[in-house]
């Protein structure tokens, strides 16, 4: 999952073949275990830093980039080590690092879909177009709030572009269908309205990435 200008992925990282393992960068690593796609383990063991086998938060946000290679947001990296540490272990294994990638691939087809005038950040009509692919019609004020809230400040020349990155968009996505399947979870006889306690809604809104 190298990086795709624009898109986002992985750090680019250069290592040497063994007989029994690898070389990545100046530290020797293990060969991947049986059935594992070697290339999978040789990205996997680049984010492991510290070679303790799995991987932390600190370190997956390190290897996390964005299209013009600004870090993953941190909140984002939470939410993905949440979806996808399944043994709650605080850390992500090679067999959850493996379901992370192909997550991360799929978010980057959907991103580039959407990104039509290849700035490299998702905003506006764009924004709109991507929701409503996915069932989700939103009123014009809240597609503002949206990107309010999830767009990279303006950019200086330095910084991420204006718009939603990469990183931002996944969380942004996920955060509307979370908000969404709760709502409905609650409507229970699917009239659009809902009453709820104040505990339980603030379990909804603070449950949302």
């Amino acid at each position: 999952m190298y990086n795709t200008p624009g898109y986002g992925g992985l750090r680019h990282s250069h290592s040497h073949s063994s007989h029994r393992g690898y070389q990545t960068g100046y530290t020797y690593a293990p060969a991947p275990p049986p059935g594992a796609d070697p290339q999978l383990w040789q990205w996997f063991t680049a984010v492991d830093a510290d070679r303790s086998g799995s991987i932390s938060v600190t370190e997956l946000q390190a290897a996390l980039v964005n299209g013009n290679w600004s870090r993953f947001d941190l909140d984002t990296v939470k939410m993905l080590m949440n979806i996808f540490d399944t043994d709650r272990s605080g850390t992500i294994g090679f067999a959850e690092f493996a379901g992370l990638w192909k997550y991360i691939s799929d978010w980057q087809d959907v991103f580039r879909h959407f990104d039509r005038d290849r700035s490299g950040s998702i905003e506006g009509l764009e924004l709109a177009e991507a929701l409503r692919s996915f069932g989700y019609n939103l009123a014009p004020s809240l597609l503002t709030l949206i990107e309010q809230k999830y767009a990279s400040g303006p950019s200086t020349g330095y910084g991420p572009p204006p718009g939603i990155t990469f990183d931002r968009f996944v969380r942004a996505c996920v955060a509307v269908k979370t908000l969404t399947e709760a709502f409905q979870r609650a409507d229970s006889d699917r009239d659009g309205w809902v009453t709820i306690s104040y505990e339980e809604f603030m379990r909804i809104v603070l449950s949302a990435p």
